[in-house]
């Protein structure tokens, strides 16, 4: 068998996929550290954006990447909201420079 007859797009879409959703991951812990839910709207435009870039692109590969990209946008907004709740409950730290930290710790 030729290994240059191999169709490798799915494979390489595959493995960027795994790296995309393992940037989302610690993008969605310190977006919600820092931002708090108000991240969310960069996400929103993002996935927007991407989404559109996606229609747009004419190669398969790269609008297939968009494509992830604009959907683990949407998804990272459901987990900012995950998250707020995760460290309510003490699972992650909250940043004491933010408002809603202090008036948890205030009670």
């Amino acid at each position: 068998m030729d290994i240059t007859l191999l169709n490798w797009q799915g494979l390489a879409i595959g493995a960027c996929t795994f790296i995309i959703i393992g940037v989302f991951h610690p993008l969605v812990i310190k977006g919600e550290y820092y931002f708090g839910t108000k991240i969310n709207y960069v996400f929103f435009l993002l996935g927007v954006v991407a989404s559109i870039l996606a229609l747009l692109t004419n190669g398969v590969f790269l609008s297939a990447i968009l494509a992830v990209v604009a959907f683990s946008s949407f998804w990272s907004i459901k987990e900012v909201i995950e998250q707020k709740e995760r460290v309510r409950k003490g699972w992650f730290p909250a940043n004491p420079k933010r408002r809603e930290s202090r008036e948890k710790s205030a009670k």
